[in-house]
């Protein structure tokens, strides 16, 4: 049987990975000392790997396609091809953010403030070339965890991945500027997107796991309406067409159905009910295909 190589991301991106491919219809569960996770699709192949690595891994064919973040790509210099962008990370559907931060008190404020400093990061060759293309000497060093403790002793200032920032302000750190954002990419090996079986399978991936992100934002809602104040309802509905109108068995009354933004809802379902709406159901989407 052909089998598609598939590197998934193991350390914060792993629930949320794991919950994307659920929702796209792919069940994974691995053990929790297991670096080799089941998936109920036979032609995958799966290996949880840290997303610093996977990029390599992929651009020399050790992994046909996997999923990492776009910082990692540009860190590794990795050859690759990228099928698909994905709004998600390990708290919420947005991008991250590589930030330059120091101490609340340094005397550094702008990114040329770093000439003569010592840098620590993870995001090591990026930082590197980010500061020389801006004319700007400093000491940059690889940073092998808690890089967030090291000011004011060990650096002077610190590369690091931040969402909201929280754990940074618990470090009484402020953010200078902004290095990198990036998001999570499907890639592939070259020589994997040439073979025709396999680009197949890893297009198929790509679009049930769009389906899925596109869903997480969306709910459907069905609802009966009077004839008479169908007009007014729909006034109210927007999708991503036109709104589903089904004859009922009473000629009066009409069965509609839309997929709407979720954060409208709340503020949607009592102008509905206002407007004559009844019988009004909303319920979760898995995937939403374009």
């Amino acid at each position: 049987m052909k089998k598609l190589k598939l590197g998934l991301p193991k350390g914060s991106l792993q629930e949320s990975t794991f919950r994307l491919f659920g929702k796209a219809g792919y069940r994974i569960s691995v053990g929790e000392r297991s670096y080799v996770p089941y998936i109920d699709d036979p032609e995958l192949e799966g290996l949880l790997i840290r997303a610093q690595e996977i990029a390599h891994y992929v651009e020399d064919g050790v992994l046909d396609v996997g999923l990492t973040g776009k910082d990692w790509i540009l860190e590794n210099g990795a050859d690759v091809v990228e099928v698909g962008e994905f709004m998600y990370a390990k708290e919420g559907f947005r991008p991250i953010r590589w930030v330059v931060a120091v101490p609340e008190d340094s005397d550094i404020h702008a990114i040329e403030d770093l000439k003569g400093k010592r840098i620590a990061t993870e995001l090591l060759r990026y930082t590197q070339r980010f500061l020389k293309e801006r004319g700007i000497e400093a000491d940059v060093e690889f940073s092998w965890g808690a890089t967030e403790v090291k000011p004011p002793r060990l650096a002077d200032a610190i590369v690091e991945l931040t969402e909201t920032g929280t754990s940074l302000r618990a470090n009484k750190l402020r953010i200078v500027d902004t290095v990198l954002e990036s998001t999570t990419r499907l890639i592939a090996n070259k020589a994997a997107w040439e073979d025709p079986w396999k680009r197949e399978k890893i297009e198929n991936i790509a679009l049930l796991l769009k389906g899925a992100l596109e869903a997480e934002a969306k709910v459907g809602l069905k609802m009966n309406a009077p004839k008479k104040q169908l007009d007014a309802i729909v006034a109210h509905l927007s999708s991503l067409h036109t709104p589903t109108i089904s004859n009922q068995t009473d000629s009066n009354w009409v069965a509609l159905e839309v997929v709407i933004d979720e954060k409208t809802v709340r503020d949607l379902i009592p102008r509905l009910r206002k407007a004559g709406a009844e019988g009004i159901i909303e319920y979760p989407l898995n995937k939403v295909i374009y």
